[in-house]
């Protein structure tokens, strides 16, 4: 059976990312690429070893990874699905690392195994292993929804969000998030009568939580801590502050109602950048008068000033290295000329771009003026243009002249025809004549043009 069989058949398990099928009979399962949690590239999969190791990464349900000694020397690649070490018991897991890459990950995620022993993989899964592991994993669902019910029902301030079964099915950890402590030893004792499996309790964060769940952010891409961010660190409103980065609680939180994690990326750049930026405490002095301080590009290393507190008018953007200039005068007692330096205008590194693709300005356009198509017509022709079509066509003057007295004729007679005069039309009350303001009608006369 080939994998565009397998998609078109079944659907993958998003959880674990993989796809269970029938293979003559007996159960079976590959790994589907991009369908799981923490995605990582192999990009030393190609290379020879350099340091042979044994041990090898596995990944479970969503974001729980872990790292086993391959102690019976078994020939695992990514994508194997093996049975390895729980207590009590085994679980069933899929290779996501081998070889040299493995150490640099286990230093990057800080893992530290328990005693300084690693637990064992046991032996690739059989079918037999698969086929528990799927009934296992098909009653994960209903027994979150069975778990909240109860701990609704027992008054405890918790959120279960998760529940992950063990490969054998003989035991659950429950995911869960709290605000502050929570005393579950009643709980467990109901979960264990109610579902017949060990239980295991674990706390996790809105962070985590939200990268167990998965989703799309506001920039379109996957959640970052579903996709790549295995340890958290604290995120402060001093980041958005640091970046000039307006402090809307709507904005600035992601989908966990926490700070989003992206603020700390570029925190250090800011921070570096905002060492050579004068503190600004008092206005800067010139024989115009006085400019405030109105915002600052940190990136651009440059500092807007308005000749107004509550408003932008006279807005003037002078480079860092300008402003030093000019608060060091102010400090001696002298006010500066102009803000701007001799030449009259501030002098910018505009930046260059490889192709014109690059360019964030190129949707930019000026305004074409209304009057365009009408520029180069009659009066508005240049005087060359119009002694050169003068000298081409002699008696264009004399032929547009004859027109015109033409036009004035023909006005004329529409003026003397059958048309009545402007006093003799018919008044808008039924009266006829001009003047008939206030007063009684006048008699009719006939007209002198009509009767000639």
């Amino acid at each position: 059976m080939s994998s565009s069989e397998y998609n078109s058949n079944n659907k993958p398990e998003m959880g674990r990312g993989c796809l269970f099928y029938d293979n003559d009979g007996e159960a079976a399962a590959v790994p589907c690429e991009g369908c799981y949690k923490l995605h990582e590239t192999a990009w030393l999969e190609e290379y020879p070893d350099n340091i042979p190791t044994d041990i090898v990464e596995v990944r479970f349900k969503n974001t729980r990874r872990s790292y086993y000694r391959n102690v019976n020397n078994l020939p695992l690649k990514r994508g194997d699905i093996v049975a390895v070490e729980a207590s009590p018991g085994h679980d069933i897991g899929i290779v996501s690392l081998t070889g040299d890459i493995v150490a640099r990950q286990m230093r990057r995620v800080g893992f530290n195994p328990f005693n300084g022993e690693f637990k064992k993989i046991y032996r690739k899964a059989k079918p037999y292993d698969i086929e528990r592991w799927q009934e296992a994993i098909a009653l994960e669902h209903e027994t979150m929804i069975r778990s909240r019910q109860i701990a609704a029902e027992m008054g405890l301030e918790m959120k279960i969000g998760d529940v992950e079964y063990q490969g054998d099915k003989i035991k659950a950890i429950f995911y869960y998030i709290a605000e502050g402590r929570v005393d579950f030893r009643e709980l467990i004792k109901v979960f264990a009568e109610q579902f017949h499996i060990r239980i295991e309790m674990k706390q996790i964060g809105a962070r985590q939580e939200a990268g167990r769940i998965g989703g799309i952010g506001a920039c379109g891409r996957q959640l970052c801590c579903a996709s790549w961010i295995s340890s958290f660190s604290s995120v402060t409103t001093n980041a958005a502050r640091m970046q000039e980065i307006s402090l809307n609680p709507q904005k600035l939180a992601g989908q966990c109602s926490k700070l989003k994690c992206c603020l700390m990326y570029e925190y250090d750049v800011y921070a570096d950048a905002r060492r050579d930026f004068p503190k600004i405490k008092e206005p800067l002095q010139t024989l115009e008068g006085e400019y405030f301080l109105v915002k600052s590009d940190i990136l651009a290393r440059t500092m807007s000033f308005s000749s107004s507190k509550d408003s932008l008018s006279n807005m003037v953007t002078l480079p860092v290295w300008r402003v030093k200039e000019i608060l060091a005068a102010n400090r001696a007692g002298k006010k500066v000329d102009q803000l701007l330096d001799s030449n009259g205008e501030a002098e910018y590194e505009e930046p260059t771009f490889r192709t014109e693709e690059d360019s964030i300005t190129r949707f930019d356009s000026k305004r074409r003026s209304k009057n365009r198509r009408n520029r180069n017509r009659h009066g508005n022709q240049p005087e060359g243009n119009a002694e050169k079509k003068k000298a081409e066509n002699p008696t264009a003057g004399q032929n547009s002249q004859e027109k015109g007295e033409e036009r004035k004729s023909n006005g004329a007679e529409r003026h003397n025809g059958n048309r009545p005069h402007r006093n003799n039309r018919p008044h808008r009350n039924g009266n006829h004549g001009g003047n008939t303001r206030g007063g009684a009608p006048q008699s009719e006369t006939p007209n002198n043009k009509n009767e000639k």
